[in-house]
């Protein structure tokens, strides 16, 4: 006879209990942690079993049987974190809940958002217990992510495109990711930096001498990271088209070139144009306006930023691109492609999730 496993203790909700589990699971700003919690605890009550609950919430089995285990003992108490070795809770399932609620869904008066002294001044729990709230619930009230839709009418035509060419790279052809990072200034600190110490981070000024400016021009393969790259003291049409000379001298002549670029003016000049209709071999595919995220050049100059121009200490500009030529040169020795693994229909899905928390606000 087949082994069934230990039965699992019956789970049966009040109709007060489903209310409750049902909205914390369905409030969209709710906290990830608890949602999936009473989202479990519904599964069960059910009459799903653990596997199948794990399976369609995408969680293991062992988490399933942990919340409905504690649910079962506890119940709706038991879907907080546990208290560590200590004395005993004195904080209610209710007053964590008005915190939760009040953070995600109100701001303070004269305030865009809550700190934990505005917090503890409206619910009258101490600053430590609201902080202690919103780490347990993943709350950064105080952080702030920026983003910006895309307005543009295409978008969905060039982001198949852009996505199709990282997934399906067309054959006997290469593809290079290509942008401009523009106003890369050579600065002088005004005075020596401390070196880092023991229990001190290093520590440089914040004032500085502008020495001069330079363009890096960037051109990734995809395939397997290495890049292409021009400096120039201006950013025109003029230097885009010489850029683009470059690269078609170095990609070997039996092969198609495909470049992702963005929206900008100097990409869709006449004089570039001009010069794409005298070479049919190059092929321009464009982002999406606002989605500079789509081309994966970003994450090159994202490199470039933090391991040299951050903390950069340059007195001319010949100095600046001497150090990029040699970075990139170091680079190219050991290059680091990055792979995309998002398909069109898994950014279309998330984005019309967050239009639709944005239309909907609490609901």
């Amino acid at each position: 006879m087949p082994r069934t496993g230990r039965p699992k203790a019956e789970l049966i909700l009040s109709a007060d209990e489903r209310e409750q589990l049902t909205r914390d699971a369905r409030r969209a700003t709710s906290a990830q942690a608890l949602a999936l919690r009473s989202k479990i605890v519904l599964g069960c009550a059910d009459g799903l079993d653990n596997k199948t609950v794990a399976g369609q919430l995408r969680c293991s089995e062992n988490t399933v049987a942990k919340w409905r285990k504690r649910f079962v003992e506890h119940r709706l108490d038991g879907l907080l974190d546990e208290d560590r070795p200590g004395r005993p809770r004195t904080i209610s399932v209710d007053q964590v809940e008005d915190v939760i609620v009040a953070t995600l869904e109100s701001t303070p008066p004269n305030a865009t958002h809550w700190t934990r002294s505005k917090m503890a001044a409206r619910t009258g729990l101490s600053k430590t217990t609201i902080g202690k709230i919103w780490k347990d619930f993943g709350l950064k009230p105080h952080k702030v992510d920026h983003f910006k839709l895309s307005t543009d009418p295409l978008f969905i035509d060039k982001l198949y495109d852009v996505v199709g060419l990282y997934l399906n790279p067309p054959e006997g052809a290469v593809v290079l990711c290509v942008d401009e990072k523009s106003q890369v200034q050579a600065l002088q600190r005004s005075q020596p930096a401390f070196p880092m110490m023991p229990g001190m981070p290093e520590r440089r000024t914040h004032d500085y001498v502008r020495h001069g400016t330079t363009t890096l021009f960037a051109a990734m393969n995809i395939a397997d990271g290495t890049v292409i790259t021009s400096l120039h003291r201006r950013h025109r049409a003029t230097e885009f088209k010489k850029f683009l000379t470059k690269i078609d001298a170095q990609v070997p002549d039996e092969l198609e070139i495909h470049l992702i670029c963005d929206n900008y003016g100097t990409h869709k000049h006449p004089i570039v144009k001009t010069w794409l209709t005298d070479h049919p071999r190059v092929h321009l595919h464009f982002t999406p306006t606002y989605s500079s995220w789509l081309n994966l050049v970003e994450r090159f100059f994202g490199y470039v930023t933090a391991d040299l121009l951050q903390r950069s200490d340059h007195r001319s500009v010949q100095a600046l691109e001497s150090d990029i030529r040699n970075w990139v040169k170091a680079w190219n020795e050991d290059p680091k492609p990055f792979v995309w693994t998002k398909t069109a229909e898994q950014i279309l899905g998330s984005l019309g999730r967050l239009i639709q928390r944005i239309s909907n606000p609490g609901h």
